[in-house]
């Protein structure tokens, strides 16, 4: 089967090579989350002690890894600018691409950059206090399921549209630019991360804290079965500080030698990323005690879980260094930021080009620029609906509304592949999933796991059913943008 966007593959520079490709697998997953969403995952799994913290890292990598080899036989068999969107379209039926592609342009990538967009301008405020959260111009407020929203102008969100601005421009003038980008800031954000964990489990190593962590290892309540619901919960911010792995399907077009290249990425690039994130919070339990008080005067009194503003790795650093450990950090989480957002904005408008070619999107989206062969209406697009975000300056909450959504269509791209063995047995696979059906089967069941977990959970509830409403939203456009698509 050909699909109008495979036709126009071919207009696609491929200017990205198996280090690029890497790096955006890498560089697309490492923003803020992991200095951060430590501090609430241990209050959540507080009961459970570092053990409860260290196996929801290790769970929220394993099922990581676990999509990542699943989707590696899929790009590598349908190497298309669009990929998941793809995926979904050739796997299920193109309903399903549509409303994925619906929900990555309205919250999941535009949100994202938007959200990577604002935690880079705070930072920035760490050493420009210019940079301030302060609205300085009110345009109105949004009523969420987390509470109202205030609309409007601050310095701190001008930083954000100005950072979003700045980097799709700089996209529009070639991939090969974008990449190289890309694998400059990946390079230098897994140094300062290596640094994190070299320095915590060796050079800054607290022997009491370590101890005081270990002897109070497993935590005062006991594991049993209570414990699934409780971490399915908690794991919502590590599988969201481990998300965007799949951006790198979006430009398969653009990867010299796919079918090897993109496989190998996606394995790679995730585990990387995962070792990583697990001996980060290893080190974090060799600087920071654990437990702590919300209201302790010091870094050590608060520990892990009540770190202020969640800054776990502010405080790690600020313990190390002094207090020129914020200003450590704040650089390092710029370096981060930035290169994550690169990954975003970079890989995103590929998805949309694949749905303006199958008359889903904006025509304009699915045309590539005649020189610099990039989709640059779909990057100002992008960006211009991400900067509208940025006028609400609170994201981390938009990005619990669409969790439930966004496990749904990975879980749905899993179900595609079993369903494209059956269907296309004569596809060809240069790579074939790893522990087929099994591993794609424990993902999937680790998905409905924890997507029964958010229903089930009354703080979560109202997020999963905002986000299912978005993806439902999606159903009436479909329904008036089908008939012309079939023209």
């Amino acid at each position: 089967m050909t699909s109008p966007s495979e036709c126009t593959d071919s207009q696609f520079v491929r200017g990205i090579g198996p280090l690029a490709a890497t790096s955006l697998v890498v560089g697309s997953m490492i923003g803020s989350g992991i200095f951060i969403v430590s501090a609430d995952i241990a209050r959540q799994l507080g009961g459970y002690g570092p053990a409860g913290l260290l196996l929801c890292w290790l769970a929220s990598g394993a099922m990581t890894m676990m999509g990542a080899l699943a989707y590696a036989e899929l790009a590598a068999a349908m190497p298309q600018a669009g990929g998941q969107y793809v995926f979904l379209r050739e796997g299920l039926n193109p309903a399903a691409g549509f409303l994925y592609g619906w929900t990555l342009f309205t919250v999941i990538q535009s949100g994202t950059i938007a959200a990577v967009g604002v935690a880079f301008a705070k930072f920035l405020g760490v050493l420009l206090p210019w940079s301030s959260p302060e609205v300085f111009l009110k345009l109105g407020s949004l009523g969420m399921p987390g509470g109202a929203i205030e609309i409007g102008l601050s310095n701190q969100r001008l930083v954000a549209i100005a950072m979003i601005l700045l980097l799709t421009a700089i996209n529009t003038r070639g991939v090969s630019l974008g990449a190289s980008i890309q694998t400059v800031f990946t390079i230098a954000k897994i140094g300062a991360l290596a640094a994190l964990v070299g320095l915590g489990l060796v050079v800054f190593r607290n022997a009491e804290i370590a101890d005081l962590n270990w002897a109070n290892f497993t935590g005062g309540v006991p594991w049993n079965a209570l414990l699934l619901p409780v971490l399915a919960t908690a794991m919502v911010g590590s599988l969201f500080s481990s998300d965007a792995w799949n951006n790198v399907t979006f430009a398969a077009a653009e990867v010299r030698e796919p079918a090897k290249n993109l496989p190998r990425a996606l394995a790679f690039g995730t585990a990387l990323v995962s070792v990583l994130y697990l001996l980060a919070n290893v080190a974090y339990l060799q600087i920071l005690p654990f437990g702590g008080t919300a209201d302790g005067a010091t870094v050590l009194e608060r520990g892990i879980q009540f770190a202020t503003q969640d800054r776990v790795g502010v405080a790690a650093f600020e313990v190390m260094f002094g207090s020129i450990g914020g200003t450590v950090m704040a650089v390092a989480i710029l370096i981060s930021t930035f290169g994550c957002n690169n990954g975003l904005i970079l890989a995103g408008p590929r998805a949309y080009f694949a749905m303006a070619r199958d008359g889903l999107f904006f025509a304009r989206a699915g045309r590539l620029d005649p020189v610099t062969k990039t989709p640059v209406f779909g990057l100002w697009t992008q960006a211009a609906w991400a900067s509208v975000l940025c006028l609400t300056g609170t994201y981390n909450e938009l990005l619990n509304y669409v969790i439930f959504a966004a496990l749904i269509f990975y879980g749905l791209t899993t179900v595609a592949l079993f369903r494209l063995r059956r269907t296309r047995p004569d596809m060809p696979r240069p790579v074939k999933a790893v522990g087929y059906p099994v591993l794609p089967a424990l993902y999937i069941i680790a998905i409905v796991g924890i997507l029964t977990a958010l229903l089930a959970d009354p703080v979560q509830r109202k997020f999963s059913a905002f986000g299912l409403l978005i993806v439902a939203l999606g159903i009436p456009v479909y329904a008036l943008v089908k008939p012309k698509a079939a023209e």
